[in-house]
């Protein structure tokens, strides 16, 4: 989808399948749901990888949500984890009252050293990983990994069964719930398994 790989989740064609975790639109849900656990929050920073395509989706929705929230948003970019210090201290030093990380694949390696780093400077944070909160952190809403293994086991098993990937469609009934989507009734029954 916006990264090219497939033409749409329902109907990935060509020779690929798979289980997406970019979800632009978690972005706006986790800002959200940061401000209800902390109403009295104005200030939110946000940690992202400019050089990951899909941080600029998640930027928008996150961008879109603070609007509709009354938050005030401080972008911070970092592209390397030798950024993350030089981060925090400007959180800090611009009074942050939370913070928000945007998901992606460097950041995620280094989700402990953020969750130290956000206990250090005595910011709750919001991420997309769970792992995170299991290692400290204030808050996450995101995909289950090790579910998505499983499913991703289930996938490989009906390809070497004889499946074409094309005919695999990648769908997440709970997800599409969740944002107020309706999933039309012929996806649903190509699909492998449906997460209710």
């Amino acid at each position: 989808m916006g990264s090219g790989l497939v033409a749409s989740l329902g109907r990935p064609g060509g020779n690929v399948t798979g289980l997406s975790i970019i979800s632009p639109e978690l972005t706006g849900k986790r800002l959200e749901f940061l401000k209800e656990a902390l109403p009295e929050v104005i200030r939110v920073a946000v940690l992202l990888n400019p050089a990951n395509p899909v941080s600029i989706a998640q930027l928008k929705e996150t961008e879109a949500a603070a609007r509709t929230l009354g938050l005030h948003l401080r972008i911070l970019e970092t592209r390397d984890p030798g950024q993350l210090e030089g981060a925090f201290a400007t959180m800090t030093r611009e009074q942050a009252g939370a913070l928000i990380v945007l998901t992606d694949s460097m950041l995620s390696n280094y989700r402990a050293r953020l969750v130290d780093l956000a206990t250090k400077h005595r910011l709750p944070s919001m991420m997309a990983w769970g792992e995170a909160v299991e290692a400290g952190g204030f808050m996450a809403y995101g995909p289950n990994f090790p579910d998505l293994f499983r499913r991703a086991a289930i996938l490989v098993d009906r390809i070497l069964k004889g499946a074409k990937p094309a005919d695999l469609p990648v769908v997440n009934l709970k997800t599409a719930k969740a944002l107020g989507l309706t999933i039309p009734q012929s996806v649903l029954i190509r699909a492998d398994h449906v997460i209710q």
